[in-house]
């Protein structure tokens, strides 16, 4: 568990906040200027996908020793599934991420000198979108989960190369971020999403970050025991 005195706590909820303000920032952001610059859809995706993958990156690395980087409510969810984030901080981290993405909004629009704040008319719903987003969120968390125990130097950039692909991969163009989503539902430019739909990608992300803990854990249960006899032989 990560505990700590309260002026700890408050660092951690403060680079949560901060991580997660940054992300959306640079989502809704590089979503606006890809718009701008170009009218190709195609195109646009690429100068959204490339920043936010970059900025991914950097975030996981210089706040991951600070608060372990979270910046998603799914990831918080997890880590306090598995006992590593105990209830009372897992639920301010929620609240530090929301609040955190909801200023990343209000930034970007301040950048472009648009309204603080603007409902999405963009429409993201059904089957196929819900699946991809329980597709991203779940390789998402299996990602961290295996990068944690094999790699953890290497987070930062699994994390971010693994998003950078499902932006592409995915037909909802993986948010899988509940807080992210809720961000984007408050910005009318290329990366919204209608509030209306929110609820089905909120609990797709969810289920799926359930589903990618429970599978991972199974999966990585004994692994360093595995690979050690693998190397003696």
């Amino acid at each position: 568990m990560l505990g700590g005195t309260p002026s700890a706590l408050a660092r951690r909820l403060a680079a949560e906040l901060l991580g997660t303000a940054f992300l959306v920032a640079t989502v809704v952001g590089s979503g606006i200027m890809a718009e701008t610059l170009t009218k190709d859809t195609a195109l646009a995706l690429l100068g959204d996908t490339l920043p936010t993958g970059a900025i991914l990156v950097v975030l996981i690395t210089i706040f991951a020793p600070i608060s372990g980087a979270h910046f998603n409510p799914a990831v918080s969810l997890v880590f306090w599934l598995k006992r590593e984030l105990p209830r009372r901080e897992a639920a301010l981290y929620v609240l530090a991420q929301i609040f955190g993405g909801i200023a990343g909004t209000i930034a970007a629009h301040l950048m472009f000198a648009l309204p603080l704040l603007s409902v999405s008319l963009k429409a993201r719903t059904g089957g196929a979108q819900w699946f991809a987003e329980w597709v991203a969120t779940f390789g998402l968390i299996t990602t961290i989960l295996a990068g944690i125990l094999f790699a953890r130097a290497s987070v930062p950039w699994l994390v971010g190369l693994y998003i950078t692909a499902a932006y592409w991969f995915t037909a909802s163009t993986s948010f899988a971020n509940p807080a992210v989503a809720i961000a984007r539902s408050l910005t009318n430019t290329f990366s919204g999403i209608r509030p209306v739909d929110l609820p089905g990608f909120v609990v797709a992300q969810l289920f799926g970050a359930v589903c990618g803990a429970a599978v991972a854990t199974w999966l990585l249960r004994g692994a360093p025991e595995t690979l050690n006899v693998k190397a003696e032989l």
